[in-house]
């Protein structure tokens, strides 16, 4: 069984689902729309907006005979906070590093400048 973090990274997997998630941050637009970048068909794209769908990516609603789809950020903000703790910890990381390269360097010129010759 999937989690629901697992289904949301699945689903962003897809180069298409991203694009076609992007453009339903813009607003809502039906599969008709959503088809027109893509060198694809519209039962394709169905395909796609299934997977967002089961990972709550994207919810369709009715209006008349028009079924808009619309982005539903929820599953995004579940993956950014899972994803904010590994670059809390790489940016710590990073800091170390910095720290001990400023270290090195500092010791670096100072044995070159105290014993250094004259060229």
């Amino acid at each position: 069984m999937l989690t629901d973090l697992d289904a949301t990274f699945a689903a962003l997997a897809d180069p298409t689902r991203r694009a076609i998630l992007a453009r339903l941050a813009t607003g809502e637009a039906t599969v008709t729309e959503l088809a027109v970048p893509f060198a694809m068909s519209q039962p394709a794209v169905s395909k796609h907006l299934r997977v967002l769908e089961r990972a709550g990516l994207v919810s369709r609603g009715r209006d008349a005979q028009r079924r808009p789809c619309r982005l539903e950020a929820g599953p995004l903000r579940e993956a950014t906070a899972w994803l904010a703790a590994y670059r809390d910890h790489w940016a710590e990381r990073y800091q170390r590093l910095d720290a001990l390269l400023d270290e090195l360097c500092s010791t670096e010129e100072g044995r070159d400048g105290a014993g250094g010759t004259a060229r």
